[in-house]
């Protein structure tokens, strides 16, 4: 099954890449502007802000109707854990969770690597992060299947997930209502409490800037997973902070930008 899980790897790190890198190649062959325009429209298609934004919305949406099986479905389509008996705090809590750690996978790492290696780097890069959510698990079913792809997301995931704690704190500060002092004391004091090295930094960036306690234990395919707490109980958690978390995310990304185009423009 490790060998297997290994294969599936390289075949789809092989393809994601071959793929785009051949058309833009032709694409730059024919004529520099559609070259340059088709790989500015797959960078684009590699960044998942708008995404987050949109599916956290729906949950947000549903805690507002009171309906919480609706509520569950919602956050069920955006979280690996057991949604069918979580409350509204429940709800609440994962899917502020999940755009707080999916700001590393979704938009700060895609445009890490954009930045080394172009639209080709990118599509690498998410093919092994895609297979990770799907396979990277810790269960009989995917412990040695999966290992790979896992093991292989947290090590292209460790400079990225690091640099999105810091801009979340960074954007902390400018977000009306955060905390970028707490942010950045409960960064570094949260950001190991998890069992991957990386999924932690952007949750305890989040939960220090909005003053909310996130994480804890939760279950996954009928199992329960024993987690440390991540931030202090300093509040209730509210939907309301979902809008927030989504706040941090774009401000991060705009931070990233600015620097990213303040390099490219000293390189150059």
């Amino acid at each position: 099954e490790r060998i297997a899980g290994g294969l599936l790897v390289v075949g789809i790190v092989a393809a994601s890449s071959f793929v785009p890198w051949l058309i833009l190649h032709l694409a730059y062959g024919f004529r520099t502007w559609l070259g340059v325009a088709l790989e500015s429209f797959m960078c684009y298609q590699l960044l998942a802000a708008r995404s987050l934004r949109d599916e956290s919305k729906k949950v947000y949406d549903a805690l507002q109707t009171g309906d919480i099986e609706k509520s569950r479905y919602a956050v069920s389509m955006i979280v690996g854990r057991d949604t069918q008996n979580l409350t509204e705090e429940g709800v609440t809590k994962a899917a502020v969770e999940t755009v707080a750690e999916n700001t590393s996978d979704g938009i700060i790492a895609p445009l890490f690597y954009m930045m080394i290696g172009g639209a080709v780097l990118g599509f690498a890069y998410k093919s092994v992060n895609t297979m990770d959510s799907m396979i990277g698990y810790t269960n009989d079913k995917y412990i040695l299947f999966g290992r790979t792809a896992a093991k292989l997301d947290d090590v292209l995931n460790f400079i990225p997930a690091r640099i999105s704690g810091c801009l979340l704190t960074l954007a902390a500060y400018l977000l009306p209502g955060a905390d970028g002092k707490n942010a950045w004391r409960i960064f570094l004091r949260d950001r190991r409490k998890h069992a991957s090295p990386n999924s932690a930094h952007g949750e305890a960036a989040c939960a220090g800037a909005l003053h909310l306690r996130l994480a804890g234990d939760a279950w996954y395919f009928g199992v329960l997973h024993k987690k440390q707490f991540i931030g202090d109980n300093d509040r209730e958690i509210v939907p309301e902070d979902i809008w927030k978390a989504s706040l941090l995310m774009f401000l991060a990304e705009g931070i990233l930008m600015v620097v990213l185009l303040m390099i490219l423009a000293a390189v150059r």
